[in-house]
């Protein structure tokens, strides 16, 4: 979800520095990858294992984007998208596990967060500011429904109820990359760490003599912060309707489609989630921009460990409870 970039303000300039290790020094690697920036930093007192661990963690980036791009004519997921509509489709383990995550926040989302928004979505194009006209979204918009794709947990098979269908993990898939490469870090015994995507980052550990500080930034200004919040050992993720968009007529359109009218949802500019996994607060991100301030706040309030920062249409900021203690 290409929607917001991370702002580390370092309150503690040069010297915020784990104090255990006074050789070491922070080593950082960026790269246009998955459609949006990404970038690993990392603190080590060894040069080449650092320059080791970044070469890694972008070959992770890689790995993932090879299998869930939908960009990608080689794909594992645009092999799903050819052949699942008319036929049973095997799907390697991680791949098919992400695809049971997704559906499965469906289910506690009651259909805000969808996978099979692509149906319809596959049909913008913000680049060049084209939208589906709105009787291309009436003869498609049944095809948007989690509930078409059918997997079999035990073959680890897919396949879609109805012609059509077409899968995108994009709001979810950077959270899941940035999850995946702190864990290669940390098993690397690296204490640490950020790695983000677009808008979604996994801290680890403390950025050294205090917390990250992560700028929430200004929907209507890019240069602007709405607050900023000290964070360690956890994941952020931000949807906002501001990055990929276009306007016609006054009418912005963006990304984050609402899977019930195939339509950018509206209501809310900007959704920050907080919390322990990358790829719960990635979709999270998504489903309260959906879902509303009132109706999100609500789902944050019902699951444990997530908070939830929202900016709405008239620029008033919502927190969930957790927050508030922050």
């Amino acid at each position: 979800m290409p929607a917001w970039i991370l702002r580390c303000l370092l309150v503690f300039g040069a010297a915020a520095a784990p104090v255990t290790a006074v050789h070491a020094e922070w080593f950082t690697d960026a790269q246009d990858k998955m459609g949006t920036r990404v970038e690993v930093q990392l603190w080590h007192d060894d040069a080449d294992e650092a320059a080791r661990l970044l070469d890694a963690g972008m070959r992770e980036f890689d790995r993932i984007e090879a299998a869930m791009s939908t960009y990608r004519r080689d794909s594992e997921i645009t092999r799903i998208n050819d052949q699942a509509a008319g036929e049973t489709v095997t799907v390697g383990p991680e791949l098919f596990g992400l695809i049971d995550r997704a559906l499965q926040l469906s289910v506690t989302t009651n259909g805000a967060f969808d996978i099979t928004y692509d149906s319809v979505g596959r049909f913008y194009d913000y680049r060049a500011g084209i939208r589906p006209a709105p009787a291309q979204i009436a003869t498609r918009l049944d095809a948007i429904d989690y509930r078409h794709v059918q997997l079999d947990r035990a073959a680890l098979t897919i396949r879609f109820s109805r012609p059509g269908v077409r899968i995108n993990l994009g709001g979810i898939a950077k959270g899941y990359a940035v999850e995946s490469v702190i864990g290669l870090l940390r098993e690397a015994g690296v204490m640490h760490a950020l790695a983000t995507a677009g808008g979604d980052t996994r801290l680890l550990g403390d950025r050294g003599n205090g917390p990250w500080i992560v700028g929430i930034r200004d929907p209507d200004d890019g240069d602007g912060l709405v607050t900023r919040l000290a964070l360690q050992d956890e994941a952020i993720s931000t949807s906002g309707d501001y990055e990929r968009f276009f306007v016609v007529d006054g009418v912005r359109y963006h990304h984050i489609l609402d899977p019930s009218t195939g339509r950018s949802a509206g209501g809310v500019r900007s959704v920050s989630i907080v919390g322990p996994d990358a790829t719960m607060t990635d979709g999270l991100s998504t489903s309260v921009f959906v879902l509303g301030s009132e109706a999100g706040l609500a789902l944050i309030e019902s699951l444990d460990a997530y908070e939830a920062l929202i900016i709405d249409a008239n620029h008033r900021v919502s927190l969930s409870s957790g927050f508030e203690t922050r």
